[in-house]
């Protein structure tokens, strides 16, 4: 069953505090190394207060180290750490401004703005710890204005004061941006992640399943080809003399054949040996395909016993009401319209002939270089329309080395060739006729050589059953 991406706001809020508190880490060791660090950029300006500038630069940095080090056993989180670390250097450039002349006055600006704007860039915290950031800030350059600075207010604002609180302003509004922006990207990874893992979840579950019904097909396969003539019954009857070429599309298969030796049962005198086959194209391939084909040969077999069936005509006839009578039982509402396409033929040794009945479904035989076509009754076994005509009988005298080929649409319907358009039935017909003097192993090598060269990379398109038996004359 299909699952959705669904992540709870907890689960988000957890990765995200965790995505945070490694960012804050991070700087807070940037604010303790970049703050030590300007202790020479102070020095280089104020080298008369080194002892004070020292003690501001690598107190802080004393302090924070100890804190970030300590967090677990003090009982205080990152966020506290870097917001312990941002207020001292803040607090400490204020004292820096407070104490200097209007030149050096606007060189510590320019670093209490890189603070801010490392301040901005660095961490995302929420609002509330860095309106108390901005809001520590502004007190304490009060009160260090109040108590040591020389310089008149407004020297002091616009030099110091005004541009630091703008770029504190802006790390404010950047750092909020940055936090919803890092929420949302978080948020859509952590579903993209999750999606990934029902995905797979699924795709393992489909490939379960698939093998499962590969493994019943390959089953059903095996009790459908169990159905099939052996090659023993053909062998016994035309010994070398046939060929067999079955390539279902899909594991099983849609097109059957079917054979049997009978004897008629008109009366005792007059019994006649035969040998019947019969090659059918069921309605779809495939597991459809293979369950009316299931149905086919079972009502062939029925046919082939009982007593007032005496020829392929009567052999379809009965075919087709078992399959019209079978597929709508119970079927009040609606018709069910499926069937099969089939050529039926009874060989008689004795009198050299061969009686015919076909389902849409033609037979041919290829004499002396001549094809002769049989044709069939334009009416699908399954026919449901109004009038059901009765199957015809064709009979036929056959001669020695005459080669006679029953087979369903899939051969010549297939697509390839360098247009990818249809093999067709001429084509299909050429190769029979130039191929008959063959013997029937070759011929099978040849139709089926041109069946996969004509076909190439493109997808088998039906399932395909040709057979060919050639007379023997005896």
């Amino acid at each position: 069953m299909m699952q959705e991406a669904q992540l709870s706001e907890s689960h988000i809020q957890t990765e995200f505090k965790k995505t945070t508190e490694r960012m804050h880490l991070v700087a807070c060791w940037v604010a303790i190394a970049t703050n030590a660090v300007w202790y020479f950029n102070d020095y280089v300006i104020l080298p008369e207060r080194w002892t004070l500038l020292f003690v501001l630069h690598f107190g802080m940095a004393a302090i924070t180290t100890l804190a970030v080090l300590l967090r677990n056993q003090l009982g205080i989180g990152i966020y506290a750490c870097a917001f312990l670390a941002a207020s001292a250097i803040s607090v400490q450039n204020a004292y820096l401004l407070s104490i200097v002349d209007i030149t050096n006055l606007q060189k510590f600006t320019i670093s209490y703005i890189t603070f801010f704007a490392g301040v901005g860039m660095l961490l995302l915290w929420n609002l509330r710890l860095s309106l108390a950031l901005i809001l520590l800030t502004i007190l304490s350059n009060i009160v260090f204005y109040m108590l040591n600075s020389p310089l008149p207010l407004g020297a002091f604002f616009l030099n110091g004061g005004l541009p630091t609180l703008t770029v504190a302003v802006f790390s404010v509004v950047t750092i909020h941006i940055r936090r919803k922006l890092t929420y949302k990207e978080l948020k859509s990874r952590l579903e993209l992640e999750l999606s990934k893992e029902i995905i797979e979840e699924q795709k393992k579950e489909v490939e379960c399943k698939n093998a499962e019904m590969t493994s019943s097909l390959r089953y059903a396969k095996r009790l459908q080809e169990a159905l099939l003539p052996s090659k023993n019954v053909m062998e016994q009857v035309f010994e070398d003399r046939y060929f067999i070429l079955y390539k279902p599309r899909d594991i099983v298969s849609g097109d059957f054949y079917w054979a049997r030796e009978i004897n008629t049962t008109i009366d005792r005198e007059h019994q006649k040996k035969y040998f019947l086959m019969a090659v059918a194209d069921c309605t779809g391939h495939g597991v459809p395909g293979a369950f009316m084909s299931l149905l086919g040969s079972n009502f062939l077999s029925q046919s082939a016993v009982e007593k007032n069936i005496n020829s392929p005509a009567e052999a379809l006839d009965f075919l087709n009401r078992k399959i019209i009578n079978t597929l709508n039982q119970g079927q009040e509402k609606e018709t069910i319209r499926d069937g099969m396409d089939i050529s039926f033929i009874a060989l008689n040794f004795e009198e050299k002939k061969m009686i015919y009945a076909g389902a849409n479904n033609a037979v041919y035989i290829v004499r002396k270089g001549e094809l002769i076509t049989l044709n069939p009754n334009k009416q699908a076994i399954g026919n449901m329309n109004q009038e059901v005509l009765p199957y015809s009988n064709t009979v036929v005298s056959l001669e020695k080395n005459d080669c006679i080929y029953l087979f369903t649409d899939g051969y010549a319907d297939q697509f390839g060739g360098p247009k990818g358009k249809k093999l067709m039935r001429k084509q299909f017909e050429n190769a029979l006729i130039s191929h008959s003097l063959d013997s029937m192993s070759k011929q099978k090598l040849a139709i089926e050589a041109l069946f996969n060269e004509w076909k190439g990379s493109v997808e088998q398109t039906d399932d395909v059953c040709v057979i060919g038996i050639k007379w023997s004359g005896a």
